[in-house]
């Protein structure tokens, strides 16, 4: 893949969820009866909370001008710092990215995601960046597959002076979570998702929610040991 240096910084939820270092953060499912319902994100660094999942809708103990079925990402201290919405009607099972709890007066999304009929299946999803944001890029594709929990988040660079560079660069990336004490590989209620430095990790959560949404959690077949991923970052 071209373009080995990380691309200016992704600003779209807020500035203090872009660090200067790349970061991991373990993901893990609370709900099981529910694909993509109730998950919590620690940082694997320091090992503290620092995003989790509430559905408005389904008991959810988040308000605002939320509506029932739209997904809340809340900070470690229990505020919306986004919230995913699913666009009606749509032909491309579309959803939206709102600032805090999305229900302010005339508030618009900051970001979009579709199904891409283009891509192949297991991904297949494009976001595009709606809000004014500190990035080069403004389109971002899905490659690889979110059930398999082996994927990746690619920004597509913009055009600059009328030109379109060549440049992709990897931002994001979910993969299995190893238990490096016991060299095993955990089962897909627990994942790894690596943000590079840089990228605005709330965002790169969102992504996530909309991968659940989008692409489902139900797997053809047995997972083989070619889809594993090593427990390393990636370079």
């Amino acid at each position: 893949m071209k373009g080995e240096e990380a691309p200016p910084a992704t600003v779209v939820v807020g500035e203090e969820h872009c660090e200067m270092e790349d970061r991991e953060l373990t993901v893990r499912k609370t709900t099981l009866f529910s694909p993509g319902d109730g998950l919590e994100a620690y940082d694997h660094r320091t090992g503290e909370l620092a995003f989790r999942l509430e559905t408005y809708g389904r008991g959810g103990a988040c308000g605002g001008g939320a509506a029932a079925g739209d997904l809340a990402l809340l900070g470690a201290a229990g505020d919306p710092v986004l919230t995913v919405r699913r666009r009606r009607p749509s032909l491309h099972h579309r959803w939206d990215g709102f600032l805090g709890d999305g229900g302010a007066a005339g508030a618009k999304p900051l970001f979009s995601a579709r199904r891409s009929s283009i891509l192949g299946a297991g991904a297949g999803v494009l976001v595009d960046l709606l809000a004014p944001a500190h990035a080069a890029a403004k389109e971002f594709r899905v490659d690889g597959s979110f059930p398999r929990r082996c994927c990746r988040v690619v920004a597509v660079a913009s055009s600059v002076g009328g030109e379109v560079e060549d440049q992709e660069t990897v931002v994001a990336e979910v993969r299995r979570k190893v238990d490096e004490g016991a060299h095993v590989v955990l089962g897909r209620d627990v994942f790894v998702l690596w943000v590079r430095a840089g990228f605005d990790a709330a965002f790169a959560m969102g992504i996530v929610l909309v991968l659940g949404r989008i692409t489902g959690d139900e797997l053809d077949g047995v997972l083989g040991e070619e889809l594993l991923l090593e427990a390393t970052s990636p370079v």
